[in-house]
Parts: structure tokens; C-alpha cells; sequence
């Protein structure tokens, strides 16, 4: 049995998101497929919606709706620390742990050669001009502990170090609630060096 064209359709798009499978796709087809019509209507309406109301922050480069963003823009944020991040996602996760009361500058993306990303193709060279007047004392460099993150920070602490601004790096180690057992061996080394005294 054939699936209809305008089935198929909707599946191939849900499969072109990043962590849909095909399965997952069919799973969402259906759904909408037998969901109320006016369900199909407002996902249309809120996805066209994003695309027209979003903008990137000129100053972060977080997603927002409004340039400067609300953090960028705050009266009551820390001016004097910037925190790196690869995503949006990851300013998102942060602001959620309500521990960070500074600013944000993200990056869109880490240096990988392997994909051919440089430090031209993420937004590296933007994080400069909001060093040179001599407000921003600390950069946070929070990219993920992959390979990839580690090349991008230390590419980041090289670029910045002539400037008179403290570099430092996120702390990385064993989650909470997790047994040393079962941690590999390069998270159990990262938590020795990132130990503190109790």
C-alpha cells in the first residue's frame, strides 16, 4: 500500500528536524493527520509566527524578540561577566538554573575541521568589541566538553589573553547522583581537577 503523497511530505519534513527519526515523523504525521484541524492551524500559525517575531540579538546573538535582547538590555545584569555559549539552548539551560546573573555571547556553532567550520563561521570575531571598553573584567567559557568545545575554548582564551580580561572555564565532572563506578575515565579526571575544598 502506497502512502499519499501529502502524507509522505509532512514525514520527510519532520525527518530534515534534528532528532527525528523516521518513526517519530510517522508518529507525528498521524498525529496531526487525525488531531482537530484547528491543532494542524496553530502549528502553521506558530511556526510562521517564529520565523516572522524572532530576531537575533545584535549584541549576544541569542534569539529574541527584540534587539537588544531582554537580557542585553537589563539594568540589573552583571555587565562585567560574559558567558560563552554554543547555542541558544545553552543560555536557555543556564538562565533556568537561575546561578548566572551575567551576560551571554553565543557562538552558533564550535570549530570542527572536520565539517569545514572555522572560527570565521561561528560568531567568534563579534565577542571582541564588547572587550575593548574595559567593563567586561571575566569571560565564562562554557562550551560543551567535546572535542570539538575544547578546540573552540581554547581558541577563544588564545584570542582574548593579550586583553586585560579573566578568562575562565566552566567546571566539569561527575552529575549528581551518579556512581564513580560507572564514569569514564576522562569525567573522573576532569572532576579531580576541578576539585574545591569542602
Amino acid at each position: 500500500m502506497q502512502i499519499p503523497k501529502s502524507v509522505a511530505n509532512v514525514i520527510g519534513e519532520f525527518e530534515k528536524l534534528p532528532g527525528v527519526g523516521p518513526k517519530s515523523a510517522q508518529r507525528l504525521t498521524y498525529h496531526l493527520l487525525h488531531a482537530p484541524k484547528e491543532v494542524s492551524a496553530q502549528l502553521a500559525a506558530a511556526i510562521a509566527e517564529l520565523r516572522d517575531k524572532t530576531v537575533l540579538c545584535s549584541t549576544c546573538y541569542n534569539v529574541a524578540e527584540a534587539d537588544p535582547c531582554e537580557v542585553c538590555s537589563s539594568k540589573v545584569r552583571d555587565q562585567s561577566i560574559i558567558m560563552v555559549v554554543e547555542e541558544p539552548l545553552d543560555a536557555l539551560a543556564i538562565e533556568r538554573s537561575h546561578s548566572f546573573k551575567g551576560l551571554y555571547h553565543v557562538l552558533h556553532g564550535v570549530i570542527s575541521p572536520l565539517e569545514n567550520i572555522g572560527p570565521s563561521e561561528i560568531r567568534i570575531k563579534e565577542l571582541l568589541p564588547r572587550l575593548k571598553d574595559g567593563i567586561v573584567k571575566e569571560i565564562i567559557l562554557a562550551t560543551n566538553p567535546t572535542m570539538e568545545g575544547e578546540a573552540t575554548a581554547m581558541y577563544i582564551q588564545r584570542l582574548i589573553s593579550p586583553l586585560e580580561v579573566k578568562v575562565t572555564r566552566i567546571a566539569r565532572g561527575l552529575p549528581v547522583g551518579s556512581d564513580l563506578e560507572y564514569a569514564d575515565e576522562t569525567t573522573l579526571s576532569r572532576a579531580l581537577e576541578g576539585r574545591k575544598e569542602y
